[in-house]
């Protein structure tokens, strides 16, 4: 094939015979386009040595070509400030920005700012994906103003009705219960539970209504007193514990909420001479990389952190390009045995 001059998108759509802005959405990877079409255009583009002109690309489309991923404060060991779980989900989404034609502009935020205002006046990017954001209760009328404001964003988060905007998340109910069940099935009948258990923290209240109703399937009904509030920190966590083992509570089983409240509640079991899991068995929820390290392993809920990434930057393009979309819960967790 020859073309006089530099290729366009036109060409490409006629030797493909398909319309130009499908030749576009092929190009950005949407997912919309049919995968043979898609290697059709790529084919042609690569044979014509067309490269994408990102920025008239962008001034036709008034966009920047940035999506903006916005991480915000968790109390952490270290200076990070990151909940470890977003390390590797970082990774995903990069590629996934990558793929689709998109820039990644990853900033980090406080809380207490008014981060929610910034990026929707400032244009700096398309849309937004949010990864952590501490007490849902505060931070739920800033997700509203979002919404209000028409800026395109998603969140990684509990999918439940009702909730601003559009929310990615696993299956909390299923992996708390599948956990649960784990003890339940190495002999354990008096299991507590380290995490928040309210409307503040939905995807811990989630995993909590699971560990509850794998309890009732066994015959036992939860018992109040073997609950203890902990946000996603190994102190946390490891305070939690301690006031069960000071208030004379006794169990042989532990589900942290989350991974690092887990390795917490480790240290203070230690503290107490007792052996994991001979005396107390211990599992968690993320499967973030320390956790295989612990002595012993944790048994944890695996999240598949490779389909999050790409389906927080899918739903936001299509956001984007104002198709619908919907929240969505992902159900490939899977527990990884300790």
């Amino acid at each position: 094939m020859t073309i006089r001059g530099k290729a366009t998108s036109l060409d490409i759509a006629h030797l493909a015979g398909v319309s130009q802005p499908t030749v576009s959405r092929a190009l950005r990877g949407h997912p919309s386009v049919n995968p043979e079409t898609r290697r059709r255009i790529l084919a042609i583009a690569r044979e014509l040595n067309y490269k994408v002109d990102k920025n008239a690309s962008n001034l036709r489309a008034q966009q920047s070509g940035t999506l903006a991923l916005l991480f915000f404060e968790d109390p952490t060991p270290d200076d990070s400030l990151i909940n470890p779980f977003f390390h590797s989900m970082l990774g995903s989404i990069t590629r996934a920005c990558a793929r689709c034609g998109y820039d990644l502009l990853v900033s980090f935020q406080q809380l207490s700012t008014n981060w929610h205002a910034d990026f929707a006046d400032s244009h700096k990017a398309d849309g937004i994906i949010l990864l952590g954001y501490g007490d849902y209760l505060e931070s739920q009328s800033r997700l509203q103003q979002l919404v209000e404001q028409g800026t395109h964003f998603v969140r990684w988060g509990a999918a439940l009705p009702g909730e601003p905007g559009v929310s990615i998340g696993c299956d909390n109910f299923q992996g708390g219960h599948d956990i649960t069940a784990h003890l339940l099935e190495r002999g354990c009948r008096r299991i507590a539970f380290l995490g928040h258990a309210s409307e503040h923290y939905p995807e811990f209240r989630e995993r909590w209504r699971g560990y509850q109703a794998a309890l009732r399937e066994a015959g036992i009904e939860p018992e109040p007193e073997l609950q203890a509030d902990a946000i996603t920190t190994e102190q946390s966590g490891y305070q939690a514990a301690r006031a069960l083992l000071d208030a004379g509570q006794s169990f042989d089983g532990v589900f942290g909420a989350s991974d690092l409240i887990a390795l917490g509640a480790m240290k203070a079991l230690r503290e107490d001479g007792l052996a994991m899991p001979e005396d107390v068995a211990v599992v968690g929820f993320d499967d973030i990389a320390m956790a295989s390290f612990a002595q012993p392993p944790l048994s944890t809920v695996q999240q598949d952190t490779k389909q999050a990434g790409e389906v927080l930057v899918d739903s936001l393009i299509r956001l984007i390009q104002r198709e619908p979309v919907e929240s969505l819960v992902l159900r490939e967790s899977s527990r990884r045995p300790g």
